[in-house]
């Protein structure tokens, strides 16, 4: 059976990529069509467009995944196959009828795992192994996912290759993984990430996922507005443009990017609980 090691961008998984060794690395990018958001660096930029082989203007995620993905490259010594579904825009459009949130998450499915199922559907069609980045203290989260398991042992994905008599798209399930955890089966922590990544030649944003994932603390994507703002507006601006929801069911983002912080804060203020995850 063919293995995958799935990629996010962050330090654990970079980690299962530089010491797990598979048949592929497989990494979904993220798109933004704001020209506000655009990466700055173009030759960088072009080669991100030369490996997804779509336009590429920016990510919602930090632009330093970028620089990630393409160091990660050159550490491990082989190559990260880079995916790309339609962009976060289209997805609001398109999809859901609602922002995204905490209770209707649909935009991990159509941003991360639609491109993935695809690229694996064009090229392999047949179940692979995907090891999935959950470290030692994440055995809920393994849970989670081995309860979606069919009785084959498989993660389906609902895909349509096809259309039906009346012209439209037929849907079929599609048994496509066995998750595998190697980090919770090594007992992996996140100290011996961290101290694996010490002084290695490769860059990583503070936080992974998208800058303003309604999962986040408010506090913090507050203090993410200073970081990252034209990022932060291109959220709070899908509330306005949307007109169907919010992303949190507490504050609206224009009143997350008011609020006055009291003091500095520093990421070592914020647990993972706050950062959110968006559920890989």
């Amino acid at each position: 059976m063919i293995t995958i090691n799935s990629i996010s961008g962050g330090k654990t998984s970079s980690y299962i990529a530089a010491n797990y060794e598979a048949n592929y690395n497989l990494f979904s990018l993220v798109r933004i069509e704001d020209i506000n958001c655009k990466f700055p660096d173009e030759i960088l930029r072009k080669r991100v467009e030369d490996k997804i082989q779509m336009p590429f203007i920016g990510t919602a995620e930090d632009d330093k995944i970028i620089h990630t993905m393409f160091d990660l490259e050159q550490y491990i010594g082989k190559e990260i196959t880079w995916v790309s579904g339609i962009t976060y825009d289209q997805v609001l459009k398109t999809k859901g009828g609602w922002l995204p949130n905490k209770l209707h998450r649909y935009c991990t499915t159509h941003l991360k795992i639609e491109p993935m199922f695809y690229w694996w559907a064009n090229n392999i069609n047949e179940p692979v192994r995907m090891r999935i980045g959950f470290r030692a203290n994440e055995v809920t989260r393994k849970i989670r996912m081995i309860e979606k398991l069919n009785k084959d042992g498989l993660l389906e994905f609902k895909g349509t290759f096809a259309k039906n008599n009346r012209g439209q798209n037929k849907w079929e399930l599609y048994a496509w993984q066995k998750p595998e955890f190697p980090l919770i089966d090594n007992r992996i922590f996140k100290d011996e990430i961290e101290k694996y990544w010490k002084d290695k030649p490769v860059r990583f944003a503070e936080l992974n996922n998208c800058v303003g994932c309604f999962h986040r603390n408010p506090i913090l994507l507050r203090k993410l507005w200073d970081i990252h703002p034209n990022k932060m507006e291109w959220f709070n601006n899908q509330e306005k443009l949307k007109k169907k929801g919010t992303w949190r069911s507490d504050l609206p983002y224009e009143k997350i990017k008011n609020i006055k912080l009291q003091y500095e804060l520093t990421f070592s203020d914020f647990t993972e609980c706050d950062s959110g995850y968006c559920g890989l």
